[in-house]
């Protein structure tokens, strides 16, 4: 008996009718993810299922070793037939985790593999899905051209020269691949020693020195421009908890001088130096009609041993418990009040948080700008079931889920695709099952309408794409 149905997570006649006729097959928009722009200007193809299913997943990494599996089968150099038995060994374990219905999901969408994935069923899995693997139309334009993908938002650092991004924009590739912004190195000053090798690197990549604070923020609004020139629509900041103090810019002078000639820098003066950068990108982010997007909330590489023997992005990340408020109020606060306040996405990681981000979204606006002020997609701990449910009830509640601009991978994976299915599929079944509860009405056509912008349209017009 088939588990990954026709009418999968959709529990009602109409979530059922709205998938099927609204949502299921509308194009893809992946505006934020950490896909290799490399591989993807290489049109990379994976020469088994442990390369493009288990590489650099932090998901099935932590899920593994809460299964006990060793480590060498995650982050080591284990034979790649042993890293899959050893993911294979856990699936069964992780019902109720979002990573069971992922991972039939994938393989039934990508490979037609109807079975559940288990030690048992793993060797015939295994060679079936390298077979599929090697077929026509399984190298990585391919899986964006099968999954309807129309654009991608890639995750790269100010410096990067985007030369793949150009050999993208310039090749057969069946998606628009976009680069993001991403300067979080540049708020980092308490590490000194890190923050000056990446300093020189931004003046590299500037073509001038940046030895004074005037001439680092040049460097970082240059190659903005230079990213915007690449046609980049969006920025990303990654915070544990939005800056709450903003320095002037003679204070935050003082914090880079100190910086750059590898000083100690105090807990608040890196705050106050990391909300003058964001205040001042934030204009220029507005200026340029792009979108500022705000990633807060995660307490990084926790683990203590994993981050000597490893080093970051290891999967020891956690659900951080930060104050929010304050942060998101001072920074937003004060572009709106500069008459800067460029189209901004908060994302929250702690679930605790969810009221306050819905009711924060609804403070800030522009005229004749639907949406302007988006409550971002259940990200990280949050992509699952509950907590794509919780967001989407939180948003409903305290803003306009009308206007919502949906889902995002925010993967490192080609395999991520049918978490937009599974998002869909969601979104269909809470809505069908509000209208069978007579909580709002059986307009079907308006419903669709809705579906269909939540799905593509909504983030189509929020990122410029189109008219």
């Amino acid at each position: 008996m088939s588990f990954i149905t026709d009418d999968f997570v959709l529990s009602t006649q109409t979530a059922r009718e709205l998938y099927h006729g609204f949502a299921e097959n509308r194009p893809i928009l992946d505006y934020h993810c950490h896909l290799s722009p490399k591989d993807l200007a290489a049109n990379r193809r994976y020469a088994n299922l442990t390369e493009i299913w288990l590489e650099g997943d932090h998901y099935k990494w932590r899920a593994m070793r809460a299964n006990g599996e060793p480590e060498a089968c995650c982050t080591g150099k284990a034979d790649p037939y042993e890293k899959f038995l050893s993911f294979a060994r856990t699936v069964p374990k992780t019902l109720r985790n979002p990573l069971y219905h992922w991972t039939h999901l994938e393989l039934k969408r990508y490979f037609g593999i109807d079975e559940l994935l288990s030690e048992k069923t793993a060797p015939a899995i295994w060679e079936k899905a390298n077979a599929a693997l090697a077929s026509e139309g399984m190298d990585s334009w391919g899986i964006l051209k099968k999954f309807n993908v129309a654009m991608v938002g890639t995750t790269d650092d100010p410096c990067d020269d985007l030369a793949f991004h150009a050999a993208l924009a310039k090749s057969a590739c069946p998606a628009k691949v976009l680069p993001t912004y991403r300067p979080d190195k540049a708020n980092a000053v308490t590490n000194p020693v890190s923050w000056n090798k990446w300093v020189d690197a931004l003046a590299a990549a500037f073509g001038s020195d940046c030895d004074t604070f005037s001439s680092f923020v040049d460097a970082l609004d240059a190659r903005l421009d230079f990213f915007a020139a690449h046609g980049a629509r969006a920025t990303d900041h990654g915070f544990s908890q939005c800056p709450a103090l903003i320095a002037t810019d003679t204070e935050a002078a003082a914090t880079f001088e100190k910086a750059r000639s590898h000083r100690a820098v105090s807990a608040d003066e890196a705050e106050g130096f990391a909300g003058n950068l964001l205040a001042h990108l934030g204009e220029k982010i507005c200026e340029k009609g792009m979108v500022m997007q705000l990633h807060v909330g995660a307490a990084r590489n926790v683990n203590a041993g994993m981050m000597k023997n490893y080093g970051p992005d290891a999967g020891c990340d956690t659900v951080g418990d930060y104050r929010q408020g304050p942060g998101l109020i001072k920074i937003l606060g004060e572009l709106s009040a500069r008459g800067k306040l460029p189209k901004t996405v908060i994302y929250n990681l702690n679930p605790a948080d969810n009221a306050l981000f819905a009711a924060m979204c609804g403070n800030f606006f522009k005229e004749g700008g639907p949406g302007w002020m988006q409550y971002g997609s259940g990200w990280w701990f949050l992509d699952q079931n509950f907590g794509i449910r919780a967001q989407l009830d939180s948003l409903s509640s305290l803003g306009l889920l009308a206007n919502f601009i949906g889902m995002l991978t925010d993967s490192r994976s080609m395999m991520s695709y049918p978490r937009h299915e599974y998002f869909r599929r969601i979104l269909c079944d809470v809505i069908g099952s509000d209208v069978e509860k007579g909580l709002i009405p059986a307009d079907m056509q308006s419903l669709g309408n809705m579906v269909e912008d939540i799905s593509h349209r909504n983030a189509e017009k929020y990122l410029g794409l189109v008219k």
